[in-house]
């Protein structure tokens, strides 16, 4: 029989993704009013004027050509723009702004362009799947940097070994962080710039949920340090700070060897962004830098005390995180990741995600995303209440 699958494939993503799913399924099939607290993909559409203005572009038929891999020179000056507004920093459109498929389309390819098979990336754990799934995709060893509650999910940079330092091309960190829900500062962007320009890394920063932060809090750019640009890059994605997961809508800005490396492997990938779409976002951008504006954050704030306050009155006592659309939240004594997801949805009826999902270090969390409506989330913490309490 004809073999139809790389060795490759056995190393990519979590099969614990596809055990949920299998379990969901399993539940759903007994009637079971599930409520899926899993998966983080926003329960809102854009604002009206993105959807009005995605209705006028896809109405334009000069919209429907190959759209380049570029992004649309409106897009980058718009972007550019963004950044200005929202970090004080600086960009060139033209060299330092790439437009993607998705944060996850530049994160998966990011390696592939700017490594070479054996080379050492330095990746966290526990971490979004697809920070090590790329590197199996381009033949790059990863270094697992332990992320841990008691250093409030930051690494510990001096601990990395000397040897690793020597051999790795780039750095790879999240804050606002999925699925630890944990933030970094300014002074911390600061050490870590000079720790890359000492030890020659780049630094590639997954800023997917920097809008999306409470209690005042507002989440910095790696590129607010000064000279950063020469050391980093970072991600962005319309996906969840605009409700525009399904548009497929981010990009890529900072160091422009990089962004011309991850261009210049695209260009022989794919043909870009859907021109309509690359309005719309840019429509969102601009939206964005109106006078009084709004942004999602406010309705996850209040979705998060939902969780946490209901959960703490139940018995489980969870942190309150400052940012993100996740809570990472410490079982309970007794149980392991997977068995209390298990047992959750089995009885509960609220899919969960289990923390070794992520990565080692994520044995005995669970995460839990806000992607429910408040009367949902509410139901779904006095179902688990019943559960916990039924265990005891």
């Amino acid at each position: 029989m004809i073999k139809l699958q790389s060795n490759r494939l056995a190393e990519l993503g979590s099969a614990i993704f596809s055990e949920v799913a299998s379990w969901k399924q399993e539940v759903l099939s007994r009637g079971v009013d599930v409520i899926d607290l899993g998966i983080g993909s926003p329960d809102h559409g854009p604002s009206e004027r993105v959807r009005e203005a995605l209705r006028e572009a896809v109405s334009d038929p000069t919209m429907y050509g190959y759209p380049g891999t570029d992004g649309t020179p409106e897009f980058r000056r718009t972007v550019a723009d963004w950044y200005r507004h929202r970090f004080g920093v600086t960009l060139d459109p033209e060299r330092e702004i790439v437009a993607l498929m998705g944060s996850q389309d530049g994160l998966a390819h990011l390696a592939l362009a700017i490594t070479n098979p054996g080379d050492i990336a330095i990746v966290p754990d526990p971490g979004y799947p697809i920070y090590s799934a790329s590197l199996v995709l381009a033949g790059v060893t990863p270094y697992l940097l332990p992320l841990r509650e008691e250093h409030q999910y930051l690494p510990q940079l001096e601990l990395i070994p000397a040897d690793v330092l020597k051999q790795a091309k780039f750095i790879l960190l999240n804050y606002p962080s999925n699925p630890l829900s944990a933030v970094a500062t300014l002074p911390f962007f600061e050490r870590l710039v000079e720790f890359a320009r000492r030890h020659e890394l780049l630094i590639v920063h997954d800023a997917a949920y920097s809008e999306m932060a409470f209690d005042g809090f507002r989440p910095p750019s790696v590129l607010e340090v000064e000279g950063a640009n020469d050391v980093a890059v970072e991600f962005h994605s319309m996906s969840k700070s605009f409700n525009m997961a399904g548009c497929r809508i981010a990009f890529m800005v900072g160091h422009a060897g990089a962004v011309e490396a991850l261009r210049t492997l695209k260009s022989n990938i794919d043909y870009g962004v859907f021109l309509a779409v690359q309005k719309a976002a840019a429509q969102a951008l601009r939206d964005d830098m109106l006078p009084g504006s709004s942004s999602v954050a406010a309705l996850y704030e209040r979705r998060r005390d939902v969780v946490v306050e209901g959960l703490r009155a139940v018995g489980w006592d969870i942190p309150t995180p400052k940012a993100s659309m996740f809570i990472w939240a410490r079982i309970p004594d007794g149980w392991t990741s997977r068995q209390i997801s298990r047992e959750i949805l089995y009885n509960a009826g609220v899919v969960v995600i289990p923390g070794d999902a992520f990565g080692k270090e994520g044995e005995g969390y669970v995460r839990i995303a806000l992607v429910q409506e408040e009367d949902r989330l509410l139901e779904a913490v006095r179902r688990i209440g019943e559960f916990l309490n039924g265990t005891k």
